[in-house]
Order: C-alpha cells, then sequence, then structure tokens
C-alpha cells in the first residue's frame, strides 16, 4: 500500500494522525505527489494545524499520499504510487486526499488531515468508506498549507467514526465547541442527479434518522459546479503553473494544467456573480432547514483500471464542488454499500454551523447501526 510517502514519528502518545503532503511538517519537504518538487526544501516549520494537534498529544506517523499537486479526483498517481483502498480494492481511493482517506480504512492512522478545494475531503472519505469533513471556508487555519492563496480551500480531518472526527476537529479548531442537540432539526433532501441503488441509500438512510425531511432545489447548482471549476483551474495555475516547465508533471496533471491556463478575467467574473448568487441560495434555504442531504458520490467510483485520464473523470466532484464555491460546512458519512461499490451521504450546514453538522452526523452514523462486516475488505 502506497499510503504515506513519508512515515514519521512526531509528538506525543496520544491517537495518531497521518497528514496529507501538502501540509507542512518542519524539517521534511512539501512535494504534494509530484517529481517536479522532489527537491524541495524542508519545511522551516510546522504548519498551524500541526501545532494544534502535537499541543493536543497527537502522534504524527506519517505524510500521506495523494492525487498530484491536490489536482485530480482519482487519486491516481504514477510517480508516488496510487494508495490502496483497503475496504474497496477495485475501486480507485479518490482524490485528492487519498492517502488520507485510504490510511484511516486501512486502520494505519486514527486521524488523518486532508484538504479540500473541490471535493478532496468528500469524495476519498465516500471511495474509502470513511468520514470527512470539510469545515466552513476559513475556520480552519491553511497557514502552512499548500497553496498558499485560495478562496476554496480548507483543511480537515478523515476519521472511522464521528466520536474521532469531533475529537480531531477540537484540536485543530479550537473555537470548536459542544456538540448541539438534534432536536428540532430539519433536514432538506436536495434534488440532485444519481444513480437509483444511490438514491435508495441515500433515502434509506434520511429516513432511519427520525429527523423532519422536506424536498428541497437549489437553482443554481449546476452553474455553481461549473464556476467552482474556473476558479479552482485559475488558482491552481497561479499556484502550480510555473511547475509545467520542468517537464516533471505527471500527464494528465499537465493536461489539466495546461488547459486552467486558458480562463481570462472575464470567465472569474462570471464565476464570482454565480459564487455571490449560489452562496445566497444556499444561505436561502439554511434559513428553511437546518441541514441539506444530498449524495457524495452520484454513482460508484470509477475502477482502477478505468481511472488513469482524471480529466474525464471530473464528474465525481459534480455533487461536492459547489460547496466549496459556497464555503459551507459539508460532511461525507459512509453508508451500506450497495454491491461491492461504497455509497455515502453528504450533509451541508449554515457556515459557522459546523458543531451542528457533526451533530447531526453523529446522529444519523448512531441511529444506521453499522454492520460490522461493512468495514471488511470486499
Amino acid at each position: 500500500m502506497t499510503l504515506f510517502v513519508q512515515e514519521l514519528d512526531i509528538g506525543g502518545a496520544g491517537p495518531s494522525v497521518a497528514v496529507k503532503d501538502t501540509i507542512d511538517i518542519a524539517g521534511f519537504p512539501t512535494r504534494a505527489g509530484s517529481r517536479a518538487l522532489e527537491n524541495a526544501a524542508p519545511a522551516a516549520a510546522h504548519a498551524e494545524v500541526i501545532e494544534h494537534l502535537l499541543a493536543h498529544g497527537y502522534h504524527v506517523v506519517g505524510k500521506t499520499n495523494l492525487h498530484e499537486l491536490a489536482f485530480g479526483t482519482t487519486g491516481v498517481n504514477l510517480w508516488t504510487g496510487t494508495p490502496l483502498n483497503y475496504l474497496y480494492p477495485a475501486y480507485v481511493p479518490g482524490g485528492s486526499s487519498s492517502g488520507s482517506a485510504a490510511a484511516v480504512a486501512a486502520g494505519r492512522a486514527k486521524l488523518a488531515l486532508g484538504t479540500d478545494t473541490g471535493g478532496s475531503i468528500r469524495v476519498p472519505a465516500a471511495c474509502c468508506g470513511v468520514f470527512g469533513l470539510k469545515p466552513t471556508f476559513g475556520r480552519v487555519s491553511r497557514q502552512g498549507v499548500m497553496p498558499a492563496v485560495s478562496s476554496l480551500d480548507c483543511v480537515g480531518p478523515f476519521a472511522a467514526d464521528m466520536e474521532t472526527l469531533v475529537a480531531g476537529m477540537r484540536a485543530i479548531d479550537p473555537g470548536f465547541g459542544d456538540l448541539p442537540a438534534v432536536a428540532g432539526v430539519s433536514i432538506g433532501v436536495l434534488d440532485v442527479p444519481a444513480s437509483d441503488a444511490v438514491r435508495q441509500a441515500v433515502n434509506e438512510a434520511l429516513a432511519a434518522s427520525k429527523l423532519a425531511l422536506s424536498d428541497l432545489r437549489l437553482e443554481q447548482f449546476a452553474a455553481a459546479y461549473d464556476a467552482g471549476m474556473v476558479i479552482i483551474n485559475v488558482e491552481t495555475w497561479a499556484a502550480c503553473g510555473a511547475l509545467v516547465s520542468t517537464g516533471l508533471v505527471g500527464q494528465d496533471v499537465m493536461q489539466r494544467l495546461l488547459a486552467a491556463a486558458r480562463w481570462t478575467a472575464e470567465d472569474v467574473m462570471r464565476a464570482e456573480a454565480v459564487r455571490r448568487d449560489f452562496t445566497a441560495e444556499v444561505d436561502a434555504a439554511l434559513e428553511k432547514v437546518s441541514i441539506l442531504a444530498l449524495p457524495t458520490l452520484p454513482d460508484a467510483p470509477p475502477r482502477i483500471e478505468n481511472a488513469a485520464d482524471t480529466t474525464k473523470l471530473l464528474s465525481m466532484t459534480s455533487l461536492v464542488r459547489p460547496f466549496n464555491l459556497s464555503g459551507h460546512p459539508a460532511i461525507s458519512i459512509p453508508l451500506k454499500p450497495s454491491g461491492d461499490f461504497p455509497i455515502s451521504l453528504q450533509l451541508v450546514a449554515a457556515k459557522g454551523a459546523d458543531e451542528l453538522l457533526c451533530a447531526v452526523a453523529t446522529h444519523i452514523s448512531r441511529q444506521l447501526n453499522p454492520n460490522p462486516l461493512w468495514r471488511t475488505p470486499c
């Protein structure tokens, strides 16, 4: 299993934590899974989230593998290797935080940190059958995280259970408070494209929650996905475009970077207008209901043998990327699989309501009474 690009032994005797290799750990290079950064200098200091983890006694066991430059959805990496999806080995581990999700699923770490710019925590969490949280944008420090500048990216935790995930959030976000009661919580179920198997699993999980449900539609949802793609392309080109000239970037990421260079200031202006409209629409919906619910992935993840060209698989992020654009917190909850492939429920809350989001996710996960057989390799 190519889970770790660097095994480490740093910190106290507390829970083990694995860290995506876009997050600085002092004394070790941050290579972001790219041969173009093979000779990067060691980080001079820990990222702020690492300082918080160490202060809480966590034990850092390694830097995890990822889709190169955190710019892909599958987690396939031909230079560093592709992490094994422990529970669903026929399928990709998801990107870009593939190694973090896979390390938790394989039991190599109790907690893992990833980053989510367009679904890069929630997608691998869904592929690997674990929990993954994208906090409210700006809530968790990005100091010492690559890329240095982003209007989309969030640092967040993976775990095999909600209790571990919440403890991790309390460590990396000093302002994370107690989870509120879920009495009176209402859920708006979003009308989005998904396979019959995914729809059935999501509907059954929501029904089991015994929380008030209603149907909702976000008219700007598809436009938000497209606008989010524009913003992530422009910001990733700004951060990583100079690496193209090295000739060392993998072919799939190279193609995406070259395509990203084509967007104009006018394209960004239009995307920002969609961001404003979609954010207002989500805010308005969350005044009517407490939580929004939808699948994390619309269908089964790609099988490993079909995942070489990431540019053809960007639809994996069709249900997650809009909430990067708007900045709302979102969490991925593993559900009972359909056949041999994983299914995951995504919940979204108002900005700053990360504690409520985690409370509802905890409630739903307890109501599902997972069969331990779910967590054995297929």
